[in-house]
């Protein structure tokens, strides 16, 4: 249990709000959840709500809104390649389908190795420059695109940036 394991922690973190918006610690509560389980359990979120006075649903809600929290097991490293509109008319759905062809994956499909989750995200900022991705590891987020803005991002390229990662 978080409450009992991080309990001057959670304190520090509520003690930021006020107690009429003790819901406001949500995020980082989340946060300290996920790095404690890896991912974000119904029992976590149930946690969470009842540490913020939020509904479990409340908590899911925020979950499934921002790219960086997990509701589910994955690898190591989380590849996360824009499939929105603007990315998928630069190409974004072709490069996509075939770096998971590449890596013998479906999408929310983990590598043989255990090594990388393939996960599509809506918008990473970066539409001028699609094909995209952002790699999430325990180091932090590292963003990947073309170094050349008329020349998009190759699977090749992108299966050499992950290959160097693996590496480390």
């Amino acid at each position: 249990m978080l409450a009992e394991k991080y309990a001057d922690e959670i304190q520090k973190i509520l003690s930021r709000y006020p107690a009429e918006w003790r819901r406001s610690a949500v995020m980082p509560l989340l946060y300290l959840a996920q790095k404690e389980y890896g991912h974000l359990t119904p029992a976590a979120l149930a946690e969470v709500g009842a540490l913020c006075g939020l509904e479990p649903t409340q908590v899911a809600g925020v979950v499934g809104f921002y790219s960086l929290y997990h509701d589910r097991a994955a690898g190591r490293r989380r590849v996360q390649v824009c499939t929105d509109l603007p990315c998928a008319l630069r190409g974004a759905d072709k490069f996509a389908a075939d770096l998971l062809q590449a890596l013998g994956v479906q999408w929310d499909e983990t590598t043989a190795d255990g090594e990388f989750t393939v996960e599509h995200v809506m918008c990473v900022g970066a539409c001028d420059r699609a094909p995209v991705f952002q790699v999430q590891d325990e180091t932090g987020i590292h963003f990947h695109q073309s170094a050349a803005p008329d020349r998009p991002m190759t699977v090749e390229q992108a299966l050499a940036i992950l290959n160097e990662l693996k590496s480390r």
